[in-house]
């Protein structure tokens, strides 16, 4: 699932900077042809935007620790 990120445009200068995510998927239409579908919209904050990607990428960070643990593990097994 790919996303598309962009500024949001708020009202007021004050206020704080908003992102809007659209997360969107590539499907086929009807003739076989390859369209872009939007699933859902997030809009948030940019600094909590940021605070989510940091802890995403710690969670997928650890998950590689842990797959490359495997895999030693496996070839251990494997001789």
């Amino acid at each position: 699932m790919a996303k598309v990120i962009a500024e949001k445009a708020v009202e007021s200068a004050s206020a704080e900077k908003q992102v809007e995510i659209k997360h969107t998927r590539v499907m086929k239409n009807a003739s076989g042809n390859n369209v872009t579908v939007v699933d859902w919209t997030d809009v948030k904050p940019v600094d909590q935007a940021i605070s989510d990607a940091e802890a995403q990428l710690a969670t997928a960070e650890a998950q590689v620790t842990e797959l490359e643990a495997d895999i030693v593990a496996y070839k251990a097994i494997k001789g």
